[in-house]
């Protein structure tokens, strides 16, 4: 029998491959992958951008599409779109607008999807921290009838802002909402996340590591051998487990330059999750209280 050829066998393997799990967009049914690639620090950078490149490659291959950026983060926008051009198809790009005034947010909205290259439409546009968010929100609303947009949200990062989001959530019927969310930063999970279940709102939860503390907090620590019983085989995945086994979360986005990080962190998204006995048995190892 003549043996395969070495694309054959490439391919076959690529199907076998664990695939990258997907959440659904509860208001339109559509699937998202749930790891992500939050922007802020990384791809703020002048000059070379080689790194950012090879970390959307690797992700794009993995099947993953959620970019996530914001005005607020310097030239993060602009290196999305200069890295991610050739990729738009496969991509779901979300943005922020974090201003004052209605013309205002209007000329920063447009300016963000140009630096995005995101063409005549955007995937998700988010009021960043809540500002102006009743000016801008009726501005999103109008910009989605007419196919700017296809998706509008929310987002803050300070826990105490967290009963007016789940307020604005139950009485203006978001598409998304983004919040801090992590193994160690559980507030989400006492109102918020179920304010988001129970609105068909989808999650993004920013700051999965907590802006890498928790990596401190587990320096020169070996994993748990029984992370492997829910298919986590780093720390990073360990982390981005516990956030998406939370049936609320549609998608976790942690912020990485570094490719091999990414393909840590698109682990995170594979295989099973801890059931709520191993998240508790999760948060004690660690002495997370």
């Amino acid at each position: 029998m003549a043996a395969a050829s070495p694309l054959i066998l490439r391919s076959a393997m690529a199907a076998s491959a664990p695939k990258l799990l997907t959440r659904k967009i509860p208001r339109t049914g559509e699937a998202l992958p749930v790891i992500g690639l939050g922007t802020w620090a990384t791809f703020d950078v002048s000059g070379d951008t080689s790194k950012q490149a090879e970390v959307v490659r690797r992700f794009v291959e993995a099947g993953a599409r959620v970019i996530d950026s914001s005005p607020m983060y310097g030239r993060a926008e602009s290196v999305v779109g200069e890295v991610a051009g050739s990729y738009r198809d496969k991509l779901f790009l979300a943005t922020k607008v974090w201003t004052s005034g209605k013309e205002a947010g209007e000329k920063q909205m447009a300016e963000s999807m140009r630096r995005m290259k995101a063409g005549d439409h955007l995937d998700l546009m988010q009021i960043h921290n809540l500002l102006d968010w009743q000016t801008h929100l009726a501005t999103l609303r109008r910009w989605k009838s007419e196919g700017k947009l296809r998706y509008i949200g929310i987002t803050h990062y300070q826990l105490g802002t967290f009963a007016e989001m789940e307020h604005i959530l139950r009485t203006e019927k978001l598409d998304f909402v983004q919040l801090p969310y992590s193994i160690g930063v559980r507030e989400a999970e006492k109102r918020l996340l179920p304010a988001a279940a129970e609105t068909g709102t989808a999650v993004i939860c920013m700051r999965p590591f907590e802006a890498g503390a928790l990596f401190g907090k587990i320096r020169n620590t070996p994993l748990p051998p029984w992370a492997a019983e829910f298919d986590a085989h780093s720390w990073a995945q360990f982390f981005l487990k516990y956030i998406l086994a939370h049936p609320a979360v549609t998608c976790a986005i942690p912020a990485t330059d570094k490719p091999e990080h990414m393909v840590d962190d698109l682990g995170g998204g594979i295989g099973k999750f801890p059931d709520n006995a191993q998240r508790r048995k999760m948060i004690e190892w660690l002495n997370l209280g």
